[in-house]
């Protein structure tokens, strides 16, 4: 593709973000504008937003890399990743719109009333924040060089610049409205090109895998398939309620009804979208193109060519820099939002000097580690909130026994576990065998024993049972329209 069409992409992207961001400024004055936008988002704009936010790079280019890489076995990830809304729809969404929290460590001061397991909490928000925004940083390099031939530290630094300026100017507000653009922007960017990539596969006679493909069959390409395929399902279908980029979209919602509304759309929006990544993987494996995270890039120039190519190319590379971008944007609120709180006392300005942190952590981590498949790299940061968020949430809201102690040991040892499975995958390898499976994909090992933890220290330390449990429990529980006490909670850091 030209260069010139690639940059000219880049640019109206980055100055649409910049322009859409920029009118939050005229509405965001107060630290609740900042931090959960008064809690005034409606159902449809907010589900465009947590879709534009939760469709990262790993779900429009990593996807169909995988996909064209190991075959029909990587379907798994895009369902996964929407089914996870659905158990965030049946156990989470309402209860915790319902406890007026800001942030996942406010929900867990909250119910267990103690402020180690915030801190604790906090610790891992942005422990995934930052495991999250890399592969948004490095994908944004690749996709730079890829267009422009630019180094591939360009694209990660003007992602985090603009990402930064928006969140910087108008916080919770700026980026629902950057957001909502960016998803239906993504879409766009993906279904006009296959499209003509269709009629085009059509007119050369609908050419097929050749026989005996090894892609179509099952559980191949990786070692120990079985047990990768189950703990990437465990690790997608409950790292969605433990994501605290996708929980605090949450906490915008005027009520638990709309909490429940905008999950439902949700489902519906990723459906629609995930249902093309499929189709780009096989397209480039019927035509031989390199097994890559670029693939969605160069299927339009190898299928359709031509000046409609290099169009059709510049609107997946607008795609793919709106996925950096509103990915990005959602996990510098939540990572800004728990370090100003927790560790700079709250308040606007600290959360714009936690904004700069926020970003610029995960971009020079970015710029040091070695580069792995973007989706693997996400993998990771769901297996991590599949094993200490998700427990805490689902016994929080459900179990009222759980205790504080019981709840501290599972997040330090569930987290601690996967974090750690992370990092040596990412630092270190590559490995072969049982290691490479078991640290890759930690969450069928994780999750269990998080779960466990929590349940036998609670069941062993009776006397920690949060004193306030039953008034807790019956906020969560109880539909706003019966007249209880309901004012929001407020964190002792605010």
């Amino acid at each position: 593709m030209s260069p010139a069409y690639g940059m000219t992409a880049v640019v109206l992207v980055l100055l649409a973000a910049v322009l859409i961001g920029a009118f939050g400024i005229r509405v965001s004055r107060t630290t609740s504008d900042f931090y959960v936008a008064s809690r005034t988002v409606s159902p449809l704009w907010n589900a465009s937003a947590i879709g534009g936010e939760y469709l990262s790079a790993a779900s429009f280019l990593g996807v169909a890399g995988l996909i064209l890489t190991y075959g029909a076995d990587m379907l798994w990830l895009p369902v996964g990743w929407t089914g996870g809304y659905l158990v965030l729809l049946v156990l989470v969404s309402a209860p915790l719109r319902r406890s007026g929290a800001y942030t996942l460590p406010d929900f867990a001061e909250a119910r267990l009333e103690s402020m180690v397991v915030r801190r604790a909490s906090s610790v891992l928000v942005v422990l995934i924040g930052w495991l999250y925004l890399m592969p948004q940083f490095q994908s944004a390099g690749l996709v730079f060089q890829t267009v422009t031939g630019a180094p591939t530290w360009a694209g990660g630094l003007l992602v985090a610049v603009v990402v930064a300026l928006n969140v910087l100017s108008g916080g919770m507000r700026s980026i629902t409205f950057v957001q909502a653009f960016q998803y239906w922007l993504k879409l766009t960017a993906l279904a006009v090109p296959l499209v003509f990539m269709l009629i085009a596969w059509r007119s050369d006679g609908s050419p097929g895998l050749p026989p005996g493909d090894p892609w179509a069959l099952p559980l191949h390409g990786r070692e120990h398939p079985v047990y990768a395929t189950y703990s990437l399902i465990m690790a997608t279908f409950l790292g969605t309620m433990g994501l605290p980029h996708v929980l605090v979209r949450f906490y915008t919602n005027p009520d638990g009804r709309a909490a429940r509304r905008t999950t439902l759309l949700v489902l519906t929006l990723l459906s629609a979208f995930y249902l093309m990544p499929a189709v780009y993987g096989y397209l480039g494996r019927v035509y031989g193109l390199p097994a890559t995270d670029a693939v969605v890039l160069t299927l339009p120039g190898r299928l359709v060519g031509g000046a409609a190519g290099e169009l059709l190319t510049a609107l997946v590379t607008a795609g793919a820099f709106a996925a950096f971008l509103s990915t990005s944007s959602g996990l510098a609120v939540s990572v800004a939002g728990v370090i100003a709180q927790d560790l700079m006392g709250g308040g606007v300005r600290p959360f714009r000097m936690a904004t700069v942190l926020a970003v610029t952590v995960p971009f020079v981590l970015a710029s040091m580690a070695r580069t792995l498949p973007v989706a693997d790299v996400v993998g990771l940061a769901f297996a991590v909130a599949a094993s200490s968020f998700c427990p805490l949430l689902v016994l929080g809201i459900w179990w009222r026994r759980l205790t504080t102690v019981g709840a501290l040991a599972g997040l330090l040892t569930g987290g601690g576990l996967a974090s750690a499975a992370g990092v040596v995958t990412i630092v270190g390898g590559p490995y072969s065998g049982w290691p490479e499976a078991l640290l890759a994909q930690p969450a069928a090992w994780s999750v269990p024993i998080s779960f466990a933890v929590m349940i036998v220290v609670s069941l062993l330390t009776p006397s920690r049972v949060p004193r306030n449990v039953a008034r807790t429990m019956v906020r969560l529980h109880t539909p706003e329209t019966l007249d209880v006490d309901r004012g929001d909670w407020r964190p002792r850091s605010v």
